[in-house]
């Protein structure tokens, strides 16, 4: 796919590996990131080219609908959707009296708000002569992690409609879908679960994903990830050792 004269929404696109793929590819593209913090958004903004903000939460129907409004009036022209935003609790689930309402935070930002913007842009996706979807998933996605048990959940339940996504589009669309499956990131986002000391950079994440979008490389598996996902087909319970340690 051709990495240059897009126009691309990024959700949680103000810090972490969203921003980190606005600033790789701002230069050649129009960027527009997406998240709850305005002045966040605005401070990722800065002394960026052609990248441009819309303060919205994507889990909130009312700020999805004036998300979509605002990108047909100015940019109708959008043809690259980044399913960024995440929301993740660590825990165990022997040890909380709230793993229902913590799994459905996860599922309505991880899941069921990419569904909904998707379904919402497809529209205006297929009136382009190249467009994509970019979903965000995790190497948790294959093996869950015991320290994030629900938000394991949420990212394979994201895997399985990404993969269901690209082959009902195939069929009578030129839409490409792409999965992007990070390990552990070190990002704000992941500090809780030891991202700071043990993650890989953003950045590098950012570089696998572009590399991978120009020679359209549908699953993007970085770093660790790659070696998961073979001992996953290998076999699930030693893939599922390797990740609880």
């Amino acid at each position: 796919m051709n990495i240059t004269n897009n126009t691309i929404l990024i959700t949680g696109g103000g810090s972490g590996i969203g921003l980190e793929i606005a600033k790789t590819l701002n230069s050649s593209n129009k960027i527009i990131i997406a998240g709850r913090n305005k002045e966040k958004l605005d401070t990722a903004a800065k002394g960026l080219e052609n990248v441009f903000t819309i303060q919205a939460d994507i889990t909130n129907e009312q700020d999805v609908n004036r998300l979509i409004e605002e990108i047909k009036v100015n940019f109708g022209e959008l043809n690259i959707l980044i399913n960024n935003a995440g929301h993740a609790y660590a825990y165990t689930i022997s040890d909380t009296s709230d793993t229902y309402g913590k799994a459905v935070a996860e599922f309505e930002t991880n899941y069921f708000a990419p569904i909904r913007l998707t379904e919402k842009l497809l529209p205006l996706l297929k009136q382009q002569e190249n467009a994509a979807v970019v979903n965000v998933s995790s190497i948790v996605a294959f093996a869950p992690g015991s320290h994030v048990p629900t938000y394991s959940d949420s990212k394979a339940a994201l895997h399985s409609y990404t993969k269901i996504l690209r082959h009902e589009l195939a069929k009578d669309t030129s839409i490409k879908v792409f999965e992007l499956m990070p390990p552990l990131v070190n990002t704000d986002f992941s500090a809780e679960i030891g991202g700071k000391e043990n993650g890989i950079p953003a950045s590098e994440v950012a570089d696998s994903f572009v590399n991978a979008l120009m020679h359209d490389t549908y699953e993007i598996r970085v770093g660790n990830t790659e070696v998961l996902y073979n001992s996953f087909f290998a076999g699930s319970e030693e893939a599922f050792s390797i990740m609880n340690g």
